[in-house]
């Protein structure tokens, strides 16, 4: 077993060893679900040192070989990393391993049955990552639609069931259409390999064709990124699934769009997508202004947050209609930025809900006084996600912006509206509630406890860290992006 096998299935060791854990150990099941986290957590880390070392990790396996008239095709067992996938596994990777401390908080039934399913979503979003081949890479994006359903249905607030039901249709309408662009690509390709397909797109050119193909893989991916009006489901997520498993989700899962579209949509049919990108600009712009423009009217925290990620995959899509450096590279470092500060956002909701039990805005008022802490990195984070200068959330909206008037400058310029929207909402929303008048509806709460600090500091560390040197991870970037935008000439 290579590096990136152990990588993907380390968390089925934390799956099998749940089994032999009786459920009344709750004690020792939060601690094991940790312990265990560290494994996927570690390894990204030896990957991340073999990457840079520039030793090949790439891993293949014969699987499966059938004929179809005089051809011979097979689908085989691939693994391999870019500095795209790598940087979204390292993502995955930390905010599963936080994710998990911030359930062991707020978790308290069938606990084991919770962290196995943990362990089962993290696999099958490392593998979406690592997979060299759009067959493994579709696998792989149906495990994780299990175990969020489950993770939702279960343990989720009032409307928990509708919002995992909506989670499995739309996402699964969106892997029908991915499975019948995959389907016809092999046929038409041979192989499902990504450089075999792209060598063979960039050498058999029927615009036609590759235009219905990069329709197909803009419709799939833009339901789990989400597109309007294919954003629903997410909002139902957002606000009714546990923050534990919303830390994921809005830190992690609506990214596979992100990467769908650059690294399959833009990678395979650059040409095509060049005749959508004024399409796709405008659904960016659309995206960027109604997500802005919902999340200022919420009176829920939850909801504000979930408006403001659709807002925010409109900064990804406009970055993505750019098709330049500047754009694809912004829309890359929007997918981390984004995922950091979601992550750390729900982080902190959970907090919140376990001392106040509410996230209504009219209920919450004050809190800087009675907790100075959590009061200040919900500021910190909001001043990110805003995109304050020295934090990650201004490098990726600035690039992307860059990116984004050398192409389209009236449509840039109008999209600058949806950057002081943002400043507006995100404002409104966390100096109502930690400051103005305290309200006792939900009595004396404590400010955040040492161990809810450690994952509060190093989502905020990394954060700063790429703000101040967004390097960091460009470096990594630098050569994926080349290869994307070469396809086209």
């Amino acid at each position: 077993m290579g590096l990136l096998s152990f990588l993907v299935f380390s968390p089925l060791i934390g799956f099998i060893v749940f089994c032999f854990i009786p459920k009344k150990e709750q004690t020792f099941i939060r601690n094991s679900a940790v312990v265990l986290h560290a494994l996927p957590l570690l390894a990204s880390g030896l990957v991340l040192f073999q990457f840079l070392d520039h030793a090949s990790l790439a891993e293949k396996i014969n699987w499966i070989t059938f004929e179809i008239g005089e051809k011979v095709l097979g689908l085989h067992f691939e693994l391999d990393v870019d500095g795209f996938s790598l940087v979204l596994i390292l993502l995955t990777t930390l905010i599963g391993f936080l994710a998990v401390i911030t359930s062991t908080w707020h978790i308290n039934k069938d606990n084991r049955l919770f962290y196995q399913l943990m362990f089962l979503l993290q696999m099958g979003i490392l593998g979406v990552f690592a997979a060299d081949n759009l067959f493994l890479f579709f696998i792989f994006f149906e495990i994780t639609l299990v175990p969020m359903f489950f993770l939702i249905s279960k343990w989720g607030g009032t409307d928990r069931e509708e919002a995992a039901f909506r989670y499995v249709i739309y996402n699964g309408l969106g892997s029908m259409i991915l499975l019948i662009g995959i389907a016809a690509i092999f046929v038409l390709a041979g192989s499902t390999n990504y450089a075999e397909v792209q060598h063979y797109f960039a050498e058999n050119g029927n615009p036609t064709l590759q235009l219905g193909l990069a329709f197909a893989f803009l419709l799939a991916f833009g339901i789990k990124l989400p597109i309007f009006p294919f954003h629903s489901w997410m909002v139902k997520v957002h606000v009714h699934a546990p923050p534990a498993v919303v830390m994921i989700h809005a830190g992690v899962l609506l990214k596979i769009g992100a990467y769908g579209l650059i690294k399959f949509g833009v990678g395979f049919f650059p040409d095509a997508f060049d005749s959508l990108a004024i399409l796709i600009a405008v659904l960016g712009l659309f995206n960027l202004l109604y997500g802005a423009y919902l999340a200022f009217v919420q009176e829920d925290l939850r909801s504000v947050f979930a408006y403001s990620s659709i807002s925010h995959m409109g900064i990804v899509l406009l970055g993505v209609s750019a098709l330049n450096t500047a754009g694809i590279q912004g829309a890359i470092f929007q997918s981390v930025s984004h995922g950091l500060i979601a992550a750390m956002l729900f982080f902190l909701v959970g907090s919140l809900l376990a001392r106040t039990n509410t996230t209504l805005l009219k209920k919450l008022s004050g809190l800087a006084r009675l907790t100075p802490l959590l009061a200040g990195f919900f500021l910190a984070a909001a001043l990110a996600n805003l995109g304050l200068p020295g934090m990650s959330g201004f490098v990726s909206e600035f690039t992307v912006f860059l990116g984004i008037f050398k192409e389209m400058p009236i449509l840039a310029a109008i999209g600058t509206l949806g950057i002081i929207m943002t400043v507006v909402y995100m404002l409104r929303a966390i100096l109502n509630m930690t400051y103005g008048t305290y309200k006792s509806t939900y009595g004396e709460v404590q400010d955040l406890k040492a161990s809810e600090v450690v994952p509060a500091v190093v989502l905020l560390i990394c954060i700063i860290g790429i703000g101040v040197y967004p390097n960091a991870i460009g470096h990594m970037l630098q050569l994926t992006i080349e290869t994307i935008l070469g396809i086209g000439g």
